[in-house]
C-alpha cells in the first residue's frame, strides 16, 4: 500500500521524527485503521526517497509506544488498541461501601491509622522558640563542600552497594575514638552500627528485643517521638517521674521486672526538663538493671553542649555488665538532614541489629559517611562543637537574662546549663491555651510541655528552643511575650 507523508527536508526536526509524527497522526485520524497493515520499511523508504534506516528508527519508536505491532512473517500492523485510548479509558469508581474486598491491615497499620500524624509545620510567626533546630547558618558549609568534592573525585566506590551492614568501618572507628575522648564511652568499632538517625536506632532495637505487650519504663515527661515509636510496637509504657536530679530510680523497684524489658533515659540532659542524672542515681540504675536483667536505652542526644560545667560522662562508660545500649546522633551537632546516627551495642546484639538494619534499608549512603569520617578525623567536628558551644552559651545567657528580667518570680527556668533549649514554668493565672494565643498574637511561637507528659502534668510549662535564633531575636521575642503575659 502507498502511504503519503508530508516531509520538510529543510526543517530542524529530524526526518525520523517527522515520519513518526506523520504515521501517528494518520493512525489517530483513522486514515490508518486498527489492524491495517502498513508499508514495509523498504517500500516506504523508496516511496519517500529517504534512508531505510530513518524509516526503521521511526517504526521502532511507534512499536515501542504501542501504535504498531509486528507479526513475524506477516509484516507490521496498526495496533487494535492504541495507547491514546488507554489513556482515556473510563475511570473506575471505587466501591463506596467495600465489604469483602477491604484491605486487611496489620496491628501496626491499625495503630498508625488510629494515631494522629502531622509533621511540625514551618512556623508562621516572626520569632519561633521551637526546639531541636541547631544554628544551621553557623555550619561550615564551604568546608563540607570541599570534603565532599574530594571524596567524589578520589574514587567511585561510594556509588556501589555497601558490603558491611554495620556501616562504613572508618566512620565507626572515628566515632569510637571520639566517644572515648568526649563521652568516656567504652567501645570498639565492631560494637557500632550506623543508623538513619535516632528514630531508626530505636525502631531496630524494638524489632529485636520487644514483644507486643512488653513494658518499657521511661521518663515522664519525656521525648515524645521516642514514645510514639514504642507505642507503634505495641509496648506497654510505664512512666517514671523525674526531678532536678533526673529519673527517680527508686520507683523502678516497684515494677514487675518479669515484664519490663527496657528502660529509656536521657541521663546527660533529660528531655525536656534539662535535668542531669546524678552519679548516685546512675550507679543505682545500673545496679537495678543488672539485677533485674533489664536493658537500658541511653539517648545521648545533645550532651556536647554544657555551660559552666564539664560534660557529664555517658552512663555507658560506667556499665560493667553490658546493660546499656547507647544511642547517638549528629543531627544536633551538625545538621538534621545528615540523618546519620549510631548505636553502641553489647557484642552479642551487634549481628542481630546489623541484620535487622540491612533488611530495613540496606545501607546509609556511603558518600555522606565518608565525608563525615574526614570531618571527624581532621578535627573539624570537635572544633565545630567548641565554636557552637560558645555560640549557644551567648544565646542561652541572653535568653535566661531576658526571662528573669521580664518575669522575675513569675517564672522558673529549668535545664539552663545544657543543650539548646530550656523549660520554663510560668506562675500565671491564665491557661496554656491562652498563653499560646497571646504569644501568637505578637508573632512569637512557643511549645507547651504538656504533650510530653504521660501522666497529667505540664500545666504552665513551656519549652523554649534557642538554637536557631540570634541574640536580637531572642531578646525581642521575650520582650513581646512579657508585653502580653504579665
Amino acid at each position: 500500500m502507498e502511504l503519503t507523508l508530508h516531509l520538510n527536508y529543510d526543517s530542524a526536526i529530524p526526518l525520523h521524527q517527522q515520519v513518526y509524527a506523520g504515521i501517528r497522526v494518520a493512525i489517530l485520524a483513522c486514515r490508518l485503521l486498527p489492524g491495517q497493515r502498513v508499508p514495509s520499511t523498504r517500500s516506504l523508504s523508496r516511496s519517500l526517497n529517504i534512508s531505510r534506516t530513518t524509516i526503521t528508527q521511526s517504526y521502532e519508536q511507534l512499536l515501542t509506544e504501542g501504535y504498531l505491532e509486528a507479526k513475524h512473517g506477516s509484516g507490521t500492523f496498526v495496533c487494535r488498541q492504541l495507547p491514546d485510548e488507554l489513556l482515556h479509558a473510563e475511570t473506575i469508581v471505587p466501591n463506596a461501601n467495600p465489604t469483602s474486598s477491604s484491605i486487611k491491615l496489620s496491628c501496626y497499620a491499625n495503630y498508625l491509622a488510629e494515631t494522629p500524624f502531622a509533621l511540625q509545620p514551618e512556623p508562621t510567626v516572626e520569632i519561633s522558640f521551637r526546639y531541636g533546630r541547631p544554628a544551621l547558618k553557623q555550619f561550615p558549609i564551604a568546608l563540607w563542600r570541599k570534603l565532599l568534592s574530594q571524596r567524589c573525585q578520589s574514587d567511585f566506590q561510594w556509588l556501589d552497594y555497601a558490603l558491611d551492614p554495620q556501616g562504613y568501618y572508618p566512620l565507626r572507628a572515628a566515632i569510637a575514638q571520639y566517644l572515648s575522648r568526649a563521652r568516656a564511652v567504652q567501645c570498639q568499632p565492631e560494637q557500632i552500627v550506623i543508623t538513619n538517625g535516632t528514630q531508626q536506632a530505636l525502631d531496630l532495637i524494638l524489632r529485636v528485643l520487644l514483644e507486643p505487650g512488653d513494658a518499657i519504663a521511661l521518663e515522664d515527661p519525656g521525648y515524645l517521638s521516642a514514645r510514639k515509636v514504642f507505642l507503634s510496637h505495641r509496648a506497654k509504657l510505664l512512666p517514671i517521674p523525674v526531678d532536678q536530679s533526673g529519673l527517680l530510680v527508686e520507683k523502678l523497684a516497684h515494677l514487675a521486672t518479669d515484664q519490663v524489658r527496657l528502660v529509656y533515659v536521657t541521663p546527660s540532659h533529660q528531655f525536656p526538663t534539662g535535668a542531669t542524672l546524678s552519679l548516685a542515681r546512675r550507679l543505682e540504675l545500673l545496679s537495678w538493671a543488672n539485677q533485674a536483667r533489664v536493658l537500658i536505652l541511653e539517648d545521648d542526644y545533645d550532651s556536647e553542649y554544657r555551660y559552666g560545667d564539664r560534660p557529664i560522662p555517658a552512663l555507658q562508660g560506667l556499665d560493667n555488665s553490658g546493660s546499656v545500649l547507647y544511642i547517638g546522633t549528629f543531627s544536633k551537632v551538625l545538621f538534621p538532614s545528615l540523618r546519620i546516627g549510631y548505636l553502641v551495642l553489647p557484642p552479642q546484639l551487634v549481628p542481630l541489629i546489623a541484620h535487622a538494619k540491612w533488611l530495613s534499608d540496606r545501607q546509609i549512603p556511603t558518600l555522606e559517611q565518608q565525608v563525615l569520617t574526614d570531618f571527624i578525623e581532621e578535627g573539624h567536628l570537635e572544633s565545630h562543637i567548641r565554636k557552637m558551644r560558645a555560640h549557644y552559651d551567648r544565646a542561652r545567657q541572653i535568653l535566661v537574662q531576658a526571662l528573669r528580667s521580664h518575669f522575675g518570680e513569675q517564672i522558673e527556668i529549668l535545664g539552663e546549663k545544657a543543650g539548646i533549649h530550656v523549660m520554663v514554668r510560668f506562675s500565671l493565672s491564665i491557661s496554656d491555651t491562652e498563653i499560646l494565643h497571646r504569644a501568637e498574637a505578637v508573632s512569637v511561637g512557643i511549645m507547651p510541655a504538656a504533650p510530653h507528659y504521660l501522666v497529667n502534668g505540664g500545666e504552665g510549662e513551656f519549652i523554649l528552643g534557642y538554637g536557631e535564633l540570634d541574640e536580637t531575636a531572642i531578646a525581642e521575642g521575650i520582650h513581646r511575650l512579657a508585653s502580653v503575659l504579665k
